[in-house]
């Protein structure tokens, strides 16, 4: 799921729609239908300036563009194989990790490549660009952070005896203002919280009533002081925490 203005838009698997969402109430305000995706859409984004969402499709490796002034799919191009999680950079470019060829690309709006870097280790899920120009990614079991060369820059990769013990499949990540990263830890089934250096974490406080199914999908709106968790298991419940008392790890 994204958020822009004062909608939440969320994609859910096998579904050719995205439903929108009033920001303030979370009502769901209406379907949007997007006829071009498929079951495989797997990543969704926003951007603020070109007033747009993007989706992937994994299984023809391409991107679409839908115009939300028309709700048109207004752009179609095609990415490296096996795209999964989008974000939008500060250059309000679309950076997409290619999990497959182990690549992270970075397009303009219109679709043309700007950069393409090789990341030094597995499948990559999800990436977003930190305020220092480097790149914090989401692998099989670790969380990397790299330079705009691909160089891995460091690692945060809990061992089992660790108070927080080893990932399983961590895929969406969320960025804090503070620099802080918080993971979908999916078949832990758990939210995890690293701090900027990659050397401590901690779980994410997450209400005693809920019981996490497989989260994928993570969107952080700080100024409404809300995580959005998306599950892959269970009833694929849209989680929304409001002014959850985040604890940062030191």
């Amino acid at each position: 799921m994204t958020s822009l203005d004062d909608r939440v838009y969320v994609v859910r698997d096998k579904k050719k729609e995205v439903e929108i969402y009033d920001a303030a109430t979370m009502t769901l305000q209406r379907r949007l239908p997007v006829p071009v995706i498929s079951r495989s859409s797997s990543g969704i984004a926003a951007c603020s300036k070109n007033k747009c969402l993007y989706l992937s499709q994994w299984n023809d490796d391409s991107i679409h563009r839908v115009d939300l002034a028309t709700d048109a799919a207004a752009k179609k191009w095609s990415v490296a194989k096996s795209p999964r999680g989008l974000s939008v950079n500060r250059d309000h470019n679309l950076l997409v990790a290619c999990s497959v060829v182990e690549k992270l690309q970075e397009y303009t709006t219109d679709g043309h490549l700007v950069r393409e870097i090789c990341l030094p280790v597995g499948a990559s899920w999800h990436a977003i660009q930190l305020s220092t120009g480097d790149y914090v990614v989401s692998h099989c079991g670790v969380v990397n952070v790299v330079g705009v060369d691909g160089g891995l820059l460091r690692s945060y990769v809990p061992a089992g005896s660790s108070d927080v013990g080893p990932m399983k499949y961590p895929t969406s990540l969320a960025v804090t203002k503070r620099g802080d990263i918080l993971v979908a830890d999916e078949d832990n089934n758990r939210i995890l919280a690293i701090n900027s250096s990659l050397t401590r974490a901690q779980l994410f406080p997450i209400p005693a009533d809920i019981k996490l199914r497989e989260p994928r999908a993570l969107y952080l709106d700080e100024t409404r002081g809300r995580l959005y968790i998306g599950e892959n298991g269970g009833k694929c419940r849209l989680i929304v925490l409001n002014n959850s008392s985040y604890i940062r790890p030191t």
